[in-house]
């Protein structure tokens, strides 16, 4: 059910309303829904900017959204490749539009250069999953209407392990029985891949910044200490042991799991058309160091633009229209991944591959977005190939990577 927005009203104040001028695009899109290009944004119209996956489910919304308040929505199609860096190049000057699809992670980015405005989920807050709110949470305020959430979890091919593994050696030992090629495939490459690893990295307790109360990130690098040491020293023991190795790119990998050479493989939903004719399960991923593994979770959501004029009404139209279980079902099934929004993620789990997505991406941690993350991935993955090739110490290793980060944040 729809909500009114007077109480919103009142609690955005000023913070929303200040606006240079108005969210009307001046980039020519690839195509758009209306009549012109990016020439709304003016009193009592909006401009949306979407890239293709999300262009119906938010037209349809659009629709409804003009039909109960009498305003002009302008859904303009771009490159998703191009929707950040061209807002932030727009917005400043008063252009762009009032509201734009996007990443969670561009949060740190796009607040850093003042181009989003806070918005207010009032009380729909407690009707998304948590972490979907988390991710989008900077300083105490929320800055995005999160509508889909994307995450790894360990697929398992069913006829080869008929059980989930409850540790990461349960796991090994799932593999070994089943006398393939790999035990279990993870991708990594000569320059690793920390994403992918760090599930297990967590289990070890060494998260790679500590959060704050409230989900988001401070820039306190965590993943130091005796904790990092052991996840390093673990991965050393895994490489040793022929279980893990670094000439696994995710293209062998892909190929390997679908050609049954292991049952367990640590991917995402967008591995699942390359396995089409086996029975799997998505499960939670084992734990290697005792602790939860959890990975990182990728929000997709809508930011508005600090330049609107319209930001109420922009506020209005994610809040009541976005934040859906109509919209959010749309965009899930334009996108297949599982809805922020807890009711409609519920029916989309109807479906047990996505059901198992949701339930490790509920446990999982928001992706940082605060620009200190830009200085981690050049060490980090690097020196977790390095380690677990044997070509470099794990202790020493690690915490020479740390020290390099924390140069790299202080630089």
């Amino acid at each position: 059910m729809r909500r009114s927005i007077p109480a919103v009203a009142a609690t955005l104040g000023l913070a929303l309303t200040l606006a240079a001028c108005s969210g009307g695009g001046a980039d020519t899109p690839e195509a758009t829904t209306s009549a012109t290009a990016g020439g709304g944004g003016g009193s009592g119209d909006l401009v949306v900017w979407v890239d293709e996956t999300r262009q119906a489910a938010v037209e349809e919304a659009a629709s409804a959204f003009e039909e109960e308040n009498d305003v002009r929505v302008e859904v303009v199609l771009k490159n998703f490749e191009d929707i950040r860096a061209d807002f932030l190049a727009q917005v400043p000057t008063g252009e762009g539009p009032d509201i734009t699809v996007g990443a969670h992670d561009w949060l740190g980015e796009l607040t850093q250069n003042g181009v989003v405005a806070p918005i207010e989920l009032g009380d729909r807050s407690g009707d998304f999953e948590q972490v979907a709110v988390e991710a989008f949470t900077q300083d105490g305020q929320v800055y995005g209407l999160p509508y889909a959430i994307e995450n790894i979890a360990l697929i398992r091919n069913t006829a080869l392990a008929p059980a989930a593994p409850a540790t990461w050696d349960e796991a090994v030992a799932a593999g070994q029985a089943a006398g393939t090629p790999y035990p279990v495939l993870i991708q990594t490459g000569t320059e690793g891949d920390p994403y992918t690893y760090y599930p297990l990295q967590t289990s070890f307790g060494a998260p790679v910044f500590a959060q704050n109360e409230d989900g988001s990130y401070s820039p306190e690098l965590a993943m130091g200490g005796e904790p990092g040491h052991a996840f390093a020293q673990w991965l050393q023991a895994q490489g040793q042991a022929g279980v893990l190795k670094t000439d696994v790119t995710y293209d062998i990998a892909v190929e390997a799991f679908k050609n049954g050479e292991s049952p367990f493989i640590i991917g995402g939903p967008w591995m699942l058309e390359q396995f089409e004719g086996l029975d799997l399960s998505i499960d939670p991923i084992p734990s290697a160091g005792g602790q939860p593994a959890q990975p990182f979770v990728g929000v997709q959501g809508f930011y508005v633009s600090a330049q609107s004029e319209n930001a109420l009404l922009a506020n209005d139209f994610l809040v009541n229209f976005i934040a859906t279980d109509e919209a959010q079902l749309a965009l899930y099934e334009a996108g297949n991944r599982p809805p922020a929004l807890t009711s409609a993620a519920e029916t989309a789990s109807e479906d047990p591959i996505t059901a198992g997505f949701a339930a490790v991406g509920a446990d999982a941690v928001p992706m940082p977005s605060i620009p200190e993350m830009g200085s981690v991935w050049a060490f980090w993955g690097v020196t977790e190939a390095n380690i677990l090739s044997g070509a470099a110490e794990p202790v020493a290793a690690w915490d020479k990577m740390v020290a390099d980060i924390q140069g790299a944040m202080g630089s």
